[in-house]
């Protein structure tokens, strides 16, 4: 049975001047990677801050690893979690070395293993440079290899390719692939949708402090209910006599050329629709489906209120 890393129930923060959460119901499945996201204010910090016990829940109650936060006798499940801020910030004057050396000093972590944490995030020759000499990427990079200290079982990312170039961006996934394989759960905030897209299980979207979706892509797909997409490549010029039969079948013409046609239509006619298209023989060259895109399902979610 699949375990749960994370769960809140009717969790809310409230501060005297605003309520930063309210009402969360939020699970985390063991080795899966949950994508947090939301516009700036949403919530998904506090969020965050919550699952490290960095802060108090007003109202609710949470399980972290098998632990509540709150439980000051159960501190040592805490090694099992590495974290990430949007902004990291260490001693200016330290060197790579000096730093990832105290951490896992803290972390009852080997020196060897510090080291080899360097390698990995591609830092081994900046291991004897000062902090303050190091790029954006390159501290973003160093804050990585902090939050991989221990062994973690849970990871709490907070944009964490902030700073990085598409090279660095590629390696941070491949690091994060070699980790889901291992059955680390991984909870990640980012802006960036777009690369999200290909790496995240599931997604859930905030908006004012609530949980507005939440599951699978195919979940929030179908939530959205938004028209599916299809690139149909014709014979040279026979775009306009396939196009009326299409709009017969209840598609919406929305680009259409001498050798191309993109339609739109709903997820419930999209197995009509390609029948149609096949019983067309060779006058159809090439069908392409787009699938709704995590950008366009965040612009439908963000757009509601949690309940």
């Amino acid at each position: 049975m699949i375990k749960n890393s994370i769960i809140l129930n009717n969790v809310s923060k409230h501060y005297p001047s605003h309520k930063a959460v309210t009402d969360i119901n939020f699970s985390v499945p063991e080795g899966c990677l949950m994508a947090l996201v939301g516009h700036n204010g949403a919530g998904k910090t506090t969020l965050m801050k919550l699952i490290l016990g960095l802060v108090q829940p007003t109202a609710g109650s949470l399980s972290i690893l098998g632990h509540d936060p709150k439980d000051k006798t159960a501190f040592h499940y805490r090694n099992a979690i590495g974290f990430l801020p949007e902004n990291v910030a260490f001693d200016a004057n330290m060197t790579g070395k000096e730093l990832i050396s105290f951490y896992a000093s803290l972390k009852g972590e080997t020196k060897f293993r510090s080291l080899e944490l360097m390698d990995i995030v591609g830092l081994s020759d900046a291991l004897n440079r000062r902090y303050k000499t190091y790029s954006k990427g390159m501290k973003q990079r160093l804050g990585l290899a902090q939050a991989l200290l221990g062994k973690p079982r849970l990871l709490l990312l907070d944009e964490p390719t902030s700073g990085l170039d598409p090279a660095a961006r590629q390696h941070f996934y491949d690091i994060i692939r070699d980790l889901r394989k291992d059955g680390v759960t991984i909870l990640l905030c980012s802006h960036v949708l777009t690369e999200l897209e290909a790496q995240t299980d599931a997604v859930t979207v905030m908006n004012s402090g609530r949980i507005v979706a939440s599951g699978s892509l195919e979940d929030l797909r179908t939530q959205a209910d938004l028209p599916l997409s299809l690139r149909i490549t014709v014979k040279e010029g026979m775009t306009k006599q396939i196009a009326q039969p299409l709009q017969n079948q209840n598609a919406t013409i929305t680009f259409m050329n001498g050798k191309h046609l993109e339609i739109e239509c709903a997820p419930s006619s999209k197995m009509a629709m390609l029948r149609h298209l096949g019983e067309l023989g060779s006058l159809i060259e090439d069908v392409e489906l787009q699938n709704t895109s995590l950008d366009q399902l965040y612009a439908v979610f963000s757009d509601q209120r949690g309940q």
